[in-house]
């Protein structure tokens, strides 16, 4: 039996407090702090933000999935509208992207008496070895895994460990379901840590479950996040949207050289055709280096 790292390890403290941010800007948080940054450029140019792309490999199963299953996911909306925030502050104390809050409508629609053919209880699905390892007490009718607030920390500290030992969000998703020896052997089976390159190696059920969590992530949030991504493509967007900002910082510094009587912040009166000249030239540098 694997065992859970960290475990019994004493909560940490976080401080922060959670920010509203606009919802098409807010996942760029999870990613780097400082692309917050985007935040403070005028919505003329915060909107040409590059977006994250959708692997190949996952299009038609995000396209389809909410076709055959509207009515369990605005059930799920309906429940989450209780449970989201609790699991969104939760995440937030363990430093982990609170999109992952998707991952218990997979894994049980958000339903505390949710059992499954193998054992798995509550809204997390957690093993009962795997809960008690996680500090959860399970005994006779007795049992934690059905309490929506300890079962969702449980689960933060065991994502947490699994992301320490994979590194990637996707197969983290992938070993939650089914644990994280079979991810391993994937992995050295197939030569590769690119979920989408070793799949084939993975069960079904576990194929599937990766692709549900980016489906139902889609559903709630109109566009992927860091979750929904490979370790690579996490780098690659990360560069793109680095090599954004900087750009358009300086484009924008030009802007208020040639109008030193206006600001170039959200909400101020910079001429929209000086902006519009802005947004096209950093789109023009991007896509040159893209070539």
């Amino acid at each position: 039996m694997a065992t859970v790292n960290g475990a019994n390890n004493q909560e940490p403290v976080d401080s922060s407090k959670n920010v509203e941010l606009d919802p098409s800007i807010r996942h760029l948080q999870a990613f780097d702090s400082s692309f917050m940054a985007v935040s403070e450029f005028p919505a003329l140019v915060s909107a040409t933000t590059p977006k994250i792309r959708l692997n190949a490999n996952a299009v038609k199963f995000v396209n389809d999935y909410p076709k055959r299953n509207t009515e369990s996911l605005e059930k799920i909306r309906e429940r989450g509208e209780r449970y989201f925030p609790m699991m969104e502050t939760i995440f937030n104390k363990y430093r982990l992207p609170v999109e992952l809050k998707y991952l218990a409508a997979v894994e049980s629609e958000l339903q505390a008496k949710a059992v499954s053919r193998v054992g798995a209880v509550g809204p997390w699905q957690l093993m009962s070895y795997t809960a008690r390892e996680l500090s959860l007490k399970v005994k006779g009718k007795y049992d934690e895994r059905t309490n929506y607030y300890k079962s969702t920390v449980a689960a933060a500290k065991y994502l947490r460990d699994l992301y320490t030992e994979f590194g990637d969000w996707l197969l983290v998703i992938a070993a939650y379901n089914s644990g994280p020896g079979k991810v391993q052997w994937a992995i050295r089976m197939s030569g590769s840590h690119n979920f989408w390159r070793l799949q084939r190696f993975l069960p079904a059920e576990t194929r599937g479950h990766v692709k549900r969590y980016i489906a139902t992530h889609y559903f709630f949030e109109n566009y992927g996040g860091i979750t929904t991504l490979t370790k690579a493509e996490v780098a690659a967007y990360k560069k793109e949207v680095t090599e954004f900002i900087s750009k358009q910082k300086a484009e924008l510094a030009k802007v208020q050289v040639a109008n030193p009587d206006v600001s170039a912040k959200p909400g101020s009166e910079v001429p929209e055709k000086e902006l519009q000249k802005t947004v096209s030239a950093g789109e023009m540098r991007l896509n040159d280096q893209r070539k």
